[in-house]
């Protein structure tokens, strides 16, 4: 079997929730070995956060549905680190890791000696990540940050949502946690780094992954909006701020999204659709003047592509090279054709539940070193006896 390319990597897992565990499992992915520690008889919070939740194998509740999106390939140790014996533990642990992940406010580990000058003090290779609300200093270091009040406080709700005056309009949420999830991806960035780093120098360091940070960089061309304008970006439904038409249209069965990047797109669309002149219209001859005119604009689209099904709409406009894709629900995501071609939909087994452990397959494709699904999100203790059996004491 083809090893992970992070095969021989060993990871102390001290987090839990979802930025944290969505690191960890990029790692795991990648062939870490990933050691995860839970508080016994308890587990990560999320395993409780349901419902939805499994069915054990006698019929029993099981785990909830979230704990499984963010935890495959791991081991799970129930270890109490707020006691003596579970904090040497865990030092003995680090002894024989290369990372250590945490997501405990700040601070919060150096009471047990578990924080980086704690662990480093054993293992000077250790790369250790904290992951946090607000990061290691400054005035809320010693706030807890959650991806929703981090999603309203780093300006994403405020430009998500319907425009003021629509129908429904207030800032708005995104519809999964993209901020734990960006700041699981920039984690993992940052350790592999690091590890380089340390396979070159001997040393390790401590890498500060602060959400309130991460959400700040999401904001990305809208940032520079305003960094460049002066103007503060504002919610705008669907729209884009700087592209047109590029946004959802009505069929009659659905929506399609028509997602155009440049000018000879936009003139295929309008040939597509059959209307040559609204291509040659001088109001929207470019996208800085379709930007200008969208109000204009999207109603005269909209009228044209109601008239067509999805399934015909899409037809047309791949046929002439226009972006497109339909607005799907999430169970019509993995019976997409090319969902089932690219193996989307991961399945394992795990002994005491009943039926499989379906996770989404990571979205890593490499030709030397594939990604390998070699263990189910772990039930609670699973691995104890295997992890600390040798351990002194």
């Amino acid at each position: 079997m083809t090893q992970g390319p992070l095969s021989g990597v060993r990871v102390l897992d001290l987090s839990r929730v979802l930025a944290g565990p969505w690191a960890t499992q990029t790692l795991a992915d990648l062939g870490a070995e990933v050691i995860k520690i839970e508080r016994p008889g308890v587990g990560d919070d999320t395993r409780q956060w349901g419902p939805p939740f499994t069915t054990k194998a006698d019929g029993s509740k099981g785990d909830a549905a979230y704990f499984l999106c963010a935890n495959r390939g791991k081991k799970s140790v129930e270890l109490d680190i707020a006691s003596p014996e579970g904090a040497a533990a865990v030092r003995e642990l680090a002894r024989t890791c290369d990372v250590v992940v945490e997501n405990f406010k700040t601070g919060g580990l150096r009471k047990y000696g578990l924080d980086y000058a704690g662990l480093s003090a054993v293992n000077p290779k250790l790369v250790y990540c904290s992951i946090t609300g607000f990061g290691q200093d400054g005035r809320d270091a010693h706030r807890a940050g959650y991806d929703y009040m981090i999603q309203a406080m780093g300006g994403l709700m405020s430009i998500t949502g319907q425009p003021d005056g629509a129908p429904g309009a207030e800032p708005m949420k995104v519809g999964v946690a993209v901020v734990d999830l960006f700041t699981g991806l920039y984690a993992s960035n940052a350790i592999m780094a690091a590890l380089l780093h340390a396979r070159v120098s001997g040393e390790g360091q401590h890498i500060d992954i602060a959400l309130f940070d991460v959400q700040a960089a999401m904001l990305a061309n809208q940032a520079a909006n305003w960094f460049v304008s002066g103007t503060v970006p504002t919610r705008m439904g669907n729209a884009h701020p700087n592209l047109a038409p590029y946004q959802p249209f009505p069929c009659s069965d659905g929506m399609v999204v028509i997602a155009v990047g440049n000018d000879g797109q936009y003139r295929a669309l309008c040939l597509a659709l059959g209307v040559e002149s609204l291509g040659t219209d001088a109001r929207f001859a470019t996208n800085a003047q379709r930007v200008a005119h969208r109000e204009e604009l999207t109603p005269a689209l909209s009228a044209l592509t109601c008239k067509h099904s999805m399934k015909a709409l899409m037809a047309m406009l791949e046929a002439a090279g226009v972006p497109c894709g339909p607005v799907n629900t999430i169970d019509q995501v993995f019976d997409e054709p090319q969902a089932v071609h690219r193996g989307l939909e991961v399945h394992q087994t795990r002994a005491d539940l009943d039926g499989p452990v379906r996770t989404v397959a990571s979205p890593i494709r490499m030709s030397k070193t594939p990604v390998a699904y070699d263990r189910a999100p772990p039930a609670l203790g699973a691995d104890t006896e295997e992890v600390l059996g040798g351990l002194k004491g």
